[in-house]
This record gives structure tokens, sequence and C-alpha cells, in this order.
């Protein structure tokens, strides 16, 4: 491949990482805001199904997160070992540790939220 295919992959690669955020952060804030106005107090039917429909949606976006992370780190391996000179294929490459950063990090911190809000949906105050 070439250098200027391999930046054109690297983009929608990191496009495919931000757009993948955009869902469960929704989620994440929507349900904060139902707890501030009493979806803890609703019918446990109701709060287990906030709980799954956050579960379904952070299992799927921390799934597009890895799959895109892991993807760009295999452009980012290409663009090292076709010698690319360009100063954008230099900062791309410079990116990898950050990219570990989308693979890892990003999900862990996921789950700690959703236990977090599974706390202030089930247990008592």
């Amino acid at each position: 491949m070439t250098e200027h295919e391999l930046i054109t992959l690297w983009v929608t690669a990191r496009w495919h990482i931000i757009i993948s955020q955009l869902a469960p952060t929704f989620l994440l804030i929507s349900l904060v805001a139902l707890l501030l106005i009493g979806l803890d107090g609703a019918d446990l039917t109701v709060r287990v199904a906030a709980a799954g429909i956050l579960l379904a949606s952070g299992i799927l976006g921390s799934l597009v997160q890895i799959a895109a992370a892991t993807e760009g780190l295999a452009i980012i391996t290409d663009l090292r070992a076709a010698g690319s000179t360009s100063a954008l294929s230099r900062r791309v490459v410079a990116s990898a540790p950050w990219v570990n950063i989308v693979r890892f990090l990003t999900p862990a911190v996921f789950v700690v939220v959703f236990v977090v809000l599974l706390a202030a949906l089930f247990l008592p105050a």
C-alpha cells in the first residue's frame, strides 16, 4: 500500500473510534439525568431494562473501539515498515501509544462507570 492509502485508512479508523464513543457517552449522560429525575425509584423491570440498554451499547461501543484501535495500530505498523517520511506519517506513527489508551483504558472506564450506575440504580440510597 502507498503512504496515501495508509493515511486514508488511518483517518477512517480514527473516525470509527470517535463515532463509537458517541452512543455510549449519550446513554451514560441520559442515565445520569434519568437518575436525577427518579429512575432509581422506578419499577425493577424499568431499571433492569435501562441497565441492559446501557450494557449492550457499552459492549458494542467497546468492541468497535477495540477493533478500530487494533486496525489503527496495524496501519501504524505498515506506515513504520514503509519508512514513510512525511510529517503526517511520522505523527501518525508517534501516536501509537495513545491508540492503546483507546483499546484498553476507555473500555475500562466504561466498566467502572457502568458499575457505579448499577449501584445507583439498584442499591438503596
